[in-house]
């Protein structure tokens, strides 16, 4: 299927694993395609898939690589020299913790990559990176990242089954099937029809210094992520060794719990400028591609575009070829909107601005769909 081809780098390795959950072939008249799923359009999926596989876009450039992670971590030695140089008064404070924030945001962009198996050709590799970058540089679980963002891509936007989208019905109520729905049932856990407002003071600023933080430790412990929480604890010691050499104990508390608020605030606009926005439904069991383009959509390509966002301006490309390295992008970008103008499937792609603006307006029609449904008799 197009998901276990999408997901899995080593076919063969993974195959040991399935064979012993083989019950049986289908009947040589039997159907391959479920009748939910678009017959044409994965028979031309596939052959796209194809040409990129010839094309080499699922090769990685380890070069470009090398040159992301070396800029990590030269902007990270840099917001501590800035404060052993230039002392802690208030501007060093305020570039180093800019300094810090840049380099460990793009340092979740570097560990999405690792992640997803495409920076290596070997998976052992990437593995090993992606503990330094995401637990070491970051201090969070790569298995908890794994576990959680492997779904999401599974079922992007679909209730139940995409854990990005958990906030409904508790803090959000998204999408506007399901608004309704939470409206007729007389529901309110939250504001709704102001949630287009509170959104800036609480899922963008909150998300890392409190859910993210807690929720990491909880699944490495609970599930024995030993290895993880090892690394993890890396993290903290030397970010407290390093700074708590230079800093009293509440400004250091303050560095630490800026810099990660600030990271959540950049994270949060680039992750759900491509989600928020679009259909959120139950699943609907489509094929591959549509399960994808419903969910998903791009922002313009320009070189701070692709830094700024860590190449997920191309949602759509990243969501179809989940391994393929990220500099690849925009070499199959034309080929996928040729082949969704093919099918009549929308190809959409904003100006940055524009898709942050779409998530609040989002929110806002969400929330007046909700207390429409509420106050109906």
């Amino acid at each position: 299927q197009d998901a276990f081809v999408a997901f899995h780098v080593n076919k063969v390795l993974v195959n040991k694993y399935l064979k012993p959950l083989q019950i049986g072939e289908l009947a040589p008249d039997q159907p391959s395609i479920e009748p939910t799923k678009n017959e044409m359009l994965v028979k031309d999926f596939r052959e796209l898939r194809a040409t990129v596989e010839r094309m080499g876009l699922l090769e990685p450039n380890q070069l470009f690589f090398f040159l992301l992670l070396a800029h990590i971590l030269l902007l990270d030695a840099a917001a501590w020299l800035i404060l052993f140089y230039f002392g802690t008064s208030l501007v060093p404070f305020v570039f180093s913790l800019l300094l810090l924030t840049i380099s460990q945001v793009q340092a979740s962009w570097l560990q999405h990559d690792l992640g997803h198996l495409s920076v290596f050709r070997k998976t052992k590799w990437n593995h090993l990176l992606h503990k330094f970058v995401m637990c070491h540089l970051i201090g969070a679980s790569a298995k908890w990242w794994t576990l959680l963002h492997s779904q999401h891509h599974a079922k992007p936007n679909c209730f139940h089954k995409d854990p990005d989208i958990d906030m409904h019905p508790f803090l959000f109520t998204l999408g506007k099937k399901f608004s309704v729905e939470l409206g007729i049932k007389k529901k309110k856990y939250m504001p709704y029809n102001h949630q287009h407002k509170y959104f800036f003071i609480t899922l963008p600023p909150l998300l890392f210094p409190t859910y993210f933080h807690c929720h990491t430790f909880y699944i490495a412990y609970t599930k024995k992520y030993w290895v993880d929480l090892a690394w993890m604890l890396t993290f903290y010691i030397r970010f407290f060794y390093t700074y708590g050499s230079l800093l009293e104990t509440k400004t250091l508390n303050s560095l630490l719990s800026l810099h990660r608020m600030l990271e959540s605030s950049w994270f949060v606009w680039v992750s759900q400028m491509n989600h928020i926005p679009m259909d959120i439904d139950y699943d609907k069991n489509l094929d591959w591609m549509s399960t994808q383009l419903q969910a998903t959509c791009n922002v313009e390509q320009s070189l701070f575009n692709d830094w700024f966002t860590g190449h997920l301006n191309f949602q759509i490309e990243h969501h179809l070829f989940p391994t393929m390295p990220r500099h690849n992008y925009w070499k199959v970008a034309p080929l996928v909107k040729s082949l969704c103008a093919k099918h009549g499937i929308e190809y959409q792609c904003k100006p940055l601005l524009t898709a942050f603006a779409d998530i609040v307006h989002s929110l806002k029609s969400s929330g007046e769909l909700w207390h429409d449904a509420y106050l109906h008799k």
